[in-house]
């Protein structure tokens, strides 16, 4: 096999092309270097393929990371949460995951909500400031 040959093989590529879990995106990117997007999705499919998790689990994982607010991916997160039914997932398992996924969101609150009070202190502070200078 020629050096061009391996470059442009892509097993598992082809293969989440053909069972419908390519997502378009990475098109652009497979394109330019097929041989950089083949090692980058055996890197992401060697939990999968290596057993080591159950599949249903795995399914709850990906959940997890398509609906998570840094990711937010409607068609992954469909696609993974059909296939954890397919595999027995119940429905207070795949909600338990969104739920425990929802609350990557809170660090909006948990950043803001700090520095919403050392402001409102330090407005306060000005006011009893100046109030004592005009006294």
């Amino acid at each position: 096999m020629s050096n061009e040959t391996e470059r442009r093989a892509t097993p598992v590529c082809d293969q989440l092309r053909a069972t419908g879990n390519w997502n378009p995106a990475w098109d652009a990117i497979a394109e330019l270097d097929p041989a950089w997007a083949e090692k980058f999705m055996v890197m992401g499919m060697h939990p999968v393929m290596s057993g080591v998790l159950e599949p249903k689990v795995f399914e709850f994982l990906a959940i997890a990371v398509d609906a998570s607010c840094t990711h937010m991916y409607a068609p992954g997160t469909r696609r993974h949460i059909r296939k954890a039914l397919e595999l027995g997932a119940t429905r207070e398992e795949i909600a338990a995951v969104l739920q425990a996924v929802s609350v990557l969101g809170i660090h909006s609150s948990s950043l803001g909500a700090p520095i919403l009070l050392e402001e409102l202190a330090a407005i306060e502070q000005a006011k009893t400031a100046g109030a004592q200078v005009a006294a």
